[in-house]
């Protein structure tokens, strides 16, 4: 297939970027006739808080934005009974007041927002107008405050915390951060694609594809979103995937028919080798990796299937436009290019027998071809050092602990809302994120429904749940209550779950759980992070068995070799497990966390591991694709194995290399962010990246094939009633060894279905 399409694109050349560039944009346009689809928060998270969410939405409740202002006592002296704190308070409620934002405001001395210790007390104010914008509208409020503490440094502490600000806050340094990467990401890529090959019309190549790629799919999020919800996150996996795998296969493909070039191939048969190598190597890799995408959508969670959704459809676009476009435009540009040589790099990448300039015999990388030579030369010992190696870096990932991060963990004391929240926290427990009880009833003021919600308001605070107060509302016209409880616990993740359960398990079915018209699931902050981590923790063996067994199904189709199935299935797993240990040394034991310039956080974010495992399951597996498909190439040719795993190795290394230089290069920029979660998250991917690319792909890989020797092409008869995803080269590289006419290969028993078949033609 991806030799008929790249030659019908070398043919229409035309035609084929002229298709490209109207895809791009009637995707655009689409995108923006759809527009963006609004999630409600039932839709989007799992478990009780989603059924809260839902409930609420479904009455037409709009909560209002509500805030705090927190005034504090310097001093071990001062209370807030004393005269100067009430004139404080007072000067807050006024000030909050007239910042022409608030509904209300309550004093501490009317609704009891007073600390067990009297040192500290919560000015409570709600703002107008739709609480989807009160992050936008939050500033005049939080500098009235600011202006109020002016007056007292040094006496009081006072500072406003609320879900605009923080929300805002947290947006803000979220913003930040991916503007961040996203700006350096491009650069950074396209600098190595310029040492990679030397030249700036190559190394533009493939950027400009891969965000034609990105665009193109950001248009089609915008119809998609109306079936799956696409959030921010889904946007920004998909830029980093997107750009990882566009720039890849381009890479991979330009780098194939530079090779035939130098090799002596006319431009038409370089393309056509190109086509049915690199080509058909792509179309493997995409499908992997679009299969190991399907796997976030099996979560359940609305914020991992859109990210599954936008990172499956980004590599489906890279990857048709790597099999059509590319060859369109390399047939136009012809020689052109390699215009716009760099001599100082053009002569290093010679030098390095990378992507760029060959650097022996058959574009092999001198480098490599070294490390290769030793690592053949002693297959057992290397494959036994390593695999030593990549367990014990893993081991570490035993201990794992994982949690959604609270804001003190994500942001460290890099925000000043951060320490107003941990602040609020040791003065109120559980004041700042409280559990909030959605009562549904047919009939919220029949006599057993209010006797319910009074009993749960008591034994919440005697089952020690909650320290109180416990607030309640009722909304009679919508046979709604709402009662807020604020959690023993506070910011420990840990108790506030401990006191969440109680809630749920002993004091919700003792009281409202025995009316039976009454609906009462329990959501808040704590319960929302307590569902989506649940949920994540269940689907991971389901996710993982279905990427896994996909893969390997592709791999055995695609390859005809159990061998090389199970063999890539171990590696991917060895580097995920790998990744998985550096993880937990760094983020929750502290193990060389400077060197990143990270902090403890004692536990990995929730979401990570089946992210990482996910992702990186797929970017492995666009490796092993392309580096078995040159050395199954070299084998169908005549060599034995262990020449055509030093070749093959040895002629994709230098493109691989370039290709993880992308990638990590990208994934380290996340491991520098202020966000405690993207910092985990490219500090996980570089490192995978990186040993997948080095360690695994030119050390463990060609040892275990020497090892293996034919063994590498069983494939039992039982198995062969699968389709046949194999490929034979094009009639230009069908030569012997020798450089001589091609002679019949001798392997002595493994299967043919490489070399018996008509090769492929255009």
């Amino acid at each position: 297939m991806a030799a008929r399409v790249g030659g019908w694109s070398v043919r229409h050349r035309w035609a084929a970027v002229g298709i490209w560039v109207l895809f791009v944009v009637l995707a655009l346009g689409a995108g923006g006739v759809a527009g963006k689809a609004e999630t409600g928060e039932g839709e989007r998270l799992p478990g009780e808080y989603g059924q809260a969410a839902r409930l609420i939405e479904e009455a037409g409740l709009t909560e209002p934005s509500a805030g705090s202002v927190l005034v504090q006592a310097v001093g071990r002296g001062t209370k807030a009974t004393d005269g100067e704190f009430r004139a404080a308070v007072d000067e807050v409620a006024a000030a909050v007041r007239d910042s022409g934002e608030v509904s209300s405001v309550a004093s501490p001395y009317e609704t009891g927002t007073i600390s067990p210790d009297g040192r500290s007390a919560l000015v409570r104010y709600t703002l107008r107008g739709d609480p989807e914008t009160a992050a936008e509208r939050i500033d005049p409020v939080v500098g009235a405050v600011a202006k109020v503490q002016d007056r007292h440094e040094g006496e009081l502490r006072i500072a406003e915390i609320g879900g605009a600000s923080m929300g805002k806050a947290f947006d803000d340094a979220f913003g930040d951060d991916f503007r961040q990467a996203e700006f350096s990401a491009v650069p950074i890529a396209f600098g190595i694609l310029l040492i990679a090959f030397g030249a700036l019309v190559a190394a533009l190549l493939p950027v400009v594809l891969a965000l034609m790629a990105i665009a193109a799919t950001m248009g089609l999020m915008g119809v998609a979103g109306h079936v799956v919800p696409m959030g921010d996150n889904a946007n920004s996996v998909m830029l980093l995937v997107g750009l990882a795998v566009g720039v890849d296969y381009c890479l991979f493909y330009l780098r194939r028919e530079r090779e035939e070039r130098r090799a002596g191939r006319d431009a038409r048969t370089a393309l056509e080798t190109a086509a049915a190598t690199s080509g058909r190597a792509i179309l493997v890799s995409g499908v992997t990796v679009m299969v190991a995408m399907v796997g976030m959508m099996l979560t359940g969670v609305a914020d991992f299937e859109g990210m599954g959704l936008a990172s499956l459809m980004v590599v489906g676009v890279a990857m048709v436009g790597s099999v059509t476009v590319l060859p369109a435009l390399l047939s136009l540009l012809g020689e052109r290019v390699d215009k716009g040589r760099v001599p100082f790099l053009d002569r290093l990448g010679r030098r390095a027998g990378g992507a760029g300039r060959t650097g022996g015999a058959d574009g092999e990388s001198r480098v490599w071809r070294a490390v290769l030579g030793r690592v053949l030369r002693r297959p057992a010992v290397w494959l036994a050092v390593s695999v030593g190696l990549l367990v014990a870096v893993a081991l570490p990932a035993l201990g794992m602990r994982t949690e959604n991060l609270t804001l003190d963990q994500e942001f460290g004391d890099s925000l000043p809302i951060v320490q107003t929240y941990n602040r609020v926290n040791e003065a109120f427990p559980g004041g700042s994120e409280p559990a909030e009880v959605v009562v549904a009833a047919d009939d919220i003021g029949a006599a057993p429904v209010r006797a319910a919600i009074a009993d749960f308001r008591e034994r919440a605070l005697s089952s020690g749940a909650s320290e109180g107060p416990v607030e309640v509302t009722v909304h009679e016209a919508e046979n709604l209550a709402v009662i807020n409880v604020p959690l023993v616990g506070g910011s420990d993740q840990e108790r506030a779950e401990r006191s969440l359960t109680v809630l749920r398990e002993e004091v919700r079915p003792a009281t409202l759980g025995a009316v039976e018209v009454v609906e009462a699931p329990i959501g808040g902050a704590v319960a929302a992070s307590k569902d989506f981590t649940d949920q994540i923790s269940g689907s991971v063996l389901p996710v993982l068995a279905f990427v896994v067994a996909l893969s390997f199904l592709l791999m055995l189709m695609s390859f005809r070799s159990l061998t090389i199935a199970l063999t890539s299935i171990v590696l991917n797993l060895l580097s995920v497990g790998a990744a998985y240990g550096i993880l937990t040394a760094v983020f929750q034991y502290g193990w060389g966390a400077w060197l990143v310039g990270a902090e403890e956080a004692g536990a990995i974010v929730s979401w990570l591991p089946l992210f990482l495992f996910v992702i990186l399951f797929g970017l492995s597996m666009d490796y092993h694709v392309f580096v078995v498909s040159r050395i199954r190439e070299a084998w169908t040719l005549g060599h034995g194995t262990h020449e055509a795993v030093r070749r093959g190795i040895a002629t994709t290394a230098g493109v691989v290399t370039s290709a993880a230089a992308i990638m990590v290069g990208v994934f380290a920029i996340f491991g520098t962010l202020s966000m405690q979660s993207m910092q985990q998250m490219g500090v996980g991917l570089a490192a995978a990246v990186l040993i997948d690319a080095t360690l695994i792909r030119a050390v463990v890989l060609p040892a275990a094939m020497a090892l293996l020797g034919e063994r590498n092409w069983y494939f039992p008869r039982v198995l062969r009633w699968l389709p046949d995803l194999t490929h034979d080269e094009p009639p230009a590289t069908r030569t012997a060894p020798s450089g001589g006419p091609a002679a019949a290969p001798d392997r002595g028993p493994g299967p043919r279905s490489g070399d018996e078949r008509e090769p492929v033609r255009m």
